[in-house]
């Protein structure tokens, strides 16, 4: 329950003291996260979008052996000539997986396809264009340096190597580097459960009649699609009525089975937004409303030790708020190490980007090249934040932040691309 105790202005969580700058949310957030310690063993391919529990060492060296980078002519690298050319007898040929058996002479050569074994006695790969071949006899001029066009055994890891550290999502390249070692199970976190169930009268689902009144829901349907992206396993619990019953009921059962509760609207100050006054009655409050555009209605809170995200009602400001405070705390709660935001860049305007002071501003805008190559952004024009469509087009956000102006055309501006939040 909230404290009847007067207001706490050095707390930024007590949500009795006005908006609070987004940058304070961000961190306040964070500290009340406590990750995930259950784990699981899954098969390789069922690892992609986990996080590892344990680190991942190599048993072998990767590559195990020296192989040729490239098509070409492997010999003894102290034979290469220094001027002029050397002509080397060809003895025979190495294919990827089958190595050629026998020792090479200084004066011999072995043609090599790319990932070949290097044959015994050499250690040198002179490329295919780069050799003269005269019936059987390859003919190589000086320039070309030992040790060239080779891949060096565990030149990428040393056996009893960490492959991949502890608290690492698992994407593509994570993946690879565990087959590459060998690894075909690993220990992960296991997959937090998280419900998801948007409020008001007013919403239909997607396919249903659409009566007088009624809008469709797009924001569950959204906040389901930004989460299949984040490794969790989703409850869709669909759409709860205007109906503060039915409220404390949903975030009731809610808070059983699942270990995180994401809404959508119900999280302002109307006279049907029955979620906050259940969140006090069921557990507690400890963050609401910040100051940021679009998206100030926002609430964090427990229900006994589950998390509570309650975001605001309008399509964009669902989307802002997702990837600024939930994400990062789905990232915690999943064991992640790392949790630095995705990089800021600079870009010159070529709209005008206006604001208002002692607030954090989110504009949904596109990110291009002018005709020198340098980097412009653009606004996709009218930043509602019911206007979802806008961020289909738009691909990148311009971050205004508590100290910032407007920005005109021919400022620097800060420019976060959607790319790296997904």
């Amino acid at each position: 329950m909230m404290s009847s105790s007067p207001p706490d202005p050095n707390n930024c969580f007590d949500p009795r003291i006005g908006l609070i700058p987004v940058a304070q949310a961000e961190q306040a957030l964070l500290e009340q996260v406590i990750p995930i310690t259950d784990t699981e063993v899954v098969s390789l391919p069922d690892a992609v979008g986990r996080v590892l529990a344990d680190p991942v060492a190599s048993t072998i060296n990767v590559p195990p052996h020296a192989n040729s980078a490239m098509d070409g002519y492997a010999v003894h690298g102290a034979s290469l000539p220094s001027s002029g050319v050397r002509e080397f007898k060809v003895v025979g040929t190495a294919f990827a997986g089958k190595p050629w058996a026998h020792r090479c002479q200084p004066d011999e050569a072995v043609q090599v396809m790319t990932g070949a074994m290097m044959p015994q006695g050499t250690d040198t790969v002179v490329i295919q264009e780069d050799i003269r071949l005269e019936n059987e006899i390859a003919v190589v001029s000086a320039g070309h340096k030992s040790g060239q066009n080779v891949r060096q055994a565990g030149e990428d890891l040393q056996r009893d190597q960490i492959a991949v550290e502890a608290g690492v999502w698992v994407g593509a390249a994570e993946l690879g580097v565990l087959a590459s070692v060998g690894v075909g199970r690993v220990k992960v976190i296991k997959k937090p459960i998280v419900a998801v169930f948007s409020t008001g009268d007013e919403l239909k689902n997607a396919g249903e009649h659409l009566p007088p009144g009624a809008i469709y829901d797009s924001n569950r349907y959204t906040l389901i699609g930004l989460l299949q992206r984040t490794g969790l396993e989703i409850l869709n619990l669909g759409i709860i009525p205007d109906d503060p019953v039915l409220t404390k009921k949903a975030l009731s059962d809610a808070s059983e089975k699942a270990d995180l509760i994401i809404t959508s609207g119900g999280v302002s100050t109307g006279s049907a937004d029955f979620v906050i006054h259940a969140l006090e009655e069921l557990g507690e409050i400890s963050l609401w409303r910040i100051a940021i555009r679009p998206g100030r209605p926002f609430a964090f809170g427990k229900i006994k030790d589950k998390l509570f995200f309650g975001l605001p009602g309008n399509p964009v400001a669902v989307m802002v708020t997702f990837y600024r405070l939930v994400q990062p705390s789905i990232r915690r709660l999943m064991g992640q190490s790392d949790l630095n935001p995705v990089p800021v860049v600079k870009a010159r305007a070529i709209t005008r980007f206006r604001k208002k002071p002692n607030r954090s501003e989110v504009y949904r805008a596109i990110l291009s090249q002018d005709d020198n190559g340098d980097p412009v952004v653009a606004s996709t024009g009218q930043q509602g934040s019911g206007l979802l469509s806008s961020m289909s087009i738009a691909n990148c956000f311009v971050l205004l932040d508590d100290l910032d102006t407007t920005a005109n055309p021919g400022d620097m501006v800060d420019v976060q691309l959607f790319d790296g939040l997904n």
